[in-house]
C-alpha cells in the first residue's frame, strides 16, 4: 500500500496511513517549505495519506520588493 508523491521531476512512494506532514520528511523536503496538492487541491500537513494517492509537491517561494 504506497502513494505516490511527484516533487521536480523525480518521483517518490511512500506507506499510506501516514500524514503529509510525515511523508514530507520521510522523503527528505522541509515541511514548512513544500506544498501538497492532489487534484488541484491544496491538501493540510494533518492530511492521512490513502493507498493510490498521487500527490504533487510544490515548493514555496518567498520574496517581493524591498522597501
Amino acid at each position: 500500500m504506497t502513494v505516490k508523491l511527484s516533487y521536480r521531476n523525480k518521483e517518490y512512494e511512500v506507506p499510506a496511513g501516514m500524514t503529509v506532514r510525515d511523508a514530507l520528511k520521510k522523503i527528505g523536503l522541509q515541511p514548512e517549505t513544500t506544498l501538497a496538492v492532489q487534484d488541484g487541491k491544496l491538501m493540510t500537513d494533518d492530511t492521512i495519506l490513502k493507498e493510490g494517492m498521487k500527490i504533487k509537491l510544490v515548493a514555496v517561494i518567498s520574496g517581493g520588493l524591498r522597501p
